[in-house]
């Protein structure tokens, strides 16, 4: 962000509180403004509205969240996977989702918010975390699936995140959107393998996708129209399209791959608009998206449950962790002082 905005927050308020005089904040704000309107970045250190504060940790947090969660439909399959190279491929893939999950609460720390409170926040579902992890894998084709098209769907509508007006969000999603784009890729060979192999294997990558298909579209968040925190997010150049306008672009994505794999989508409306250059599709069913995010999908209780319990199980860890820190800076005080 521009200098001048800190340089005007700090003499305004030094002791690094938000709370500044009446007479500089519209300075402040038209600053704000300017940086975010000249595709610029903000910075942790910068002045900012208490507003888009508060949206950015409801929309990282929910990303972090839903990083952290995703681990849940995958991890259940690394014991059960057929051979040692898909075991060490599903393993690399979980572990590149905590190391996500990592990096965007690093991201709401610089917001002032800690990571313990927003973890507290998850388990007492006070936030949310993407609707498609409360669906449950029943085949390995749905890990293959959920590579292809879960995944899929996280790079469209991540993608335009690399170019938010936040900077350490901004520059988290570079490394996630890379790693992102491996994990499509390794979802696609494994579907690929499978519909080489029987005629029940085929099946199963077709149910999978007939499964999978409706909540991935759904992860795009609900309809335009319907979408509280769209254009405020847009004017801020936090997101950068609207729910619908990646959506569309997902399923424009999505259809040729589906016939080079020799798979259909479950959606008789689906086909192509030359007029429009694009795919028309059949509408969604936005009862069901709204009960599962409300809480009442196939898995929600299940996915909350156990990360409240491996919560509650790390307690001895954290409890080590900071004991040692305390330890070791009492030590620092101490040679300090000698």
């Amino acid at each position: 962000m521009a200098d001048e905005t800190t340089r005007l927050a700090t003499a305004a308020a030094p002791d690094g509180t938000t709370d500044v005089p009446e007479h500089l904040r519209r300075e402040l704000e038209e600053a704000f403004e300017r940086t975010v309107g000249g595709e610029g970045r903000v910075e942790p250190r910068d002045w900012m509205p208490e507003g888009y504060r508060r949206t950015l940790i409801r929309q990282v947090a929910q990303h972090a969240h839903s990083e952290i969660i995703g681990m849940q439909p995958e991890g259940n399959w690394i014991l059960r996977a057929p051979s040692l190279r898909r075991k060490a491929i599903l393993l690399a893939k979980v572990q590149d989702e905590a190391g996500h999950g990592l990096y965007l609460y690093s991201a709401t720390e610089t917001l002032g918010v800690d990571r313990g409170e927003l973890t507290e926040k998850l388990i007492s579902s006070k936030q949310k975390y993407s609707s498609i992890f409360n669906y449950p894998t029943l085949t390995f084709a749905d890990i293959g699936v959920i590579g292809w098209l879960v995944d899929g769907a996280a790079i469209c509508n991540q993608v335009p995140l690399c170019r938010s007006s936040y900077g350490p969000y901004a520059r988290a999603m570079v490394r996630i959107c890379k790693e992102e784009s491996f994990h499509q890729r390794q979802g696609f060979e494994l579907l690929r393998t499978l519909m080489a192999g029987t005629e029940a294997q085929r099946a199963m990558v077709q149910d999978a996708v007939d499964r999978w298909w409706w909540p991935s579209l759904m992860m795009f968040g609900p309809a335009d129209g319907d979408s509280p925190n769209t254009q405020q997010s847009m004017a801020w150049r936090i997101k950068r399209h609207t729910n619908d306008e990646l959506r569309q672009r997902y399923v424009d994505m999505s259809v040729p791959q589906a016939e080079a794999l020799g798979v259909t989508f479950p959606d008789p409306e689906l086909r192509w608009n030359a007029e429009r250059g694009s795919y028309d599709f059949g509408a969604i069913d936005w009862d069901e998206f709204t009960a599962v995010v409300k809480g009442a999908g196939p898995c929600n209780a299940q996915r909350l449950a156990h990360r409240r319990a491996a919560h509650e199980n790390g307690q001895w860890v954290r409890d080590a962790a900071s004991a040692y820190a305390a330890k070791q800076e009492a030590r620092r005080r101490e040679g300090v002082a000698a």
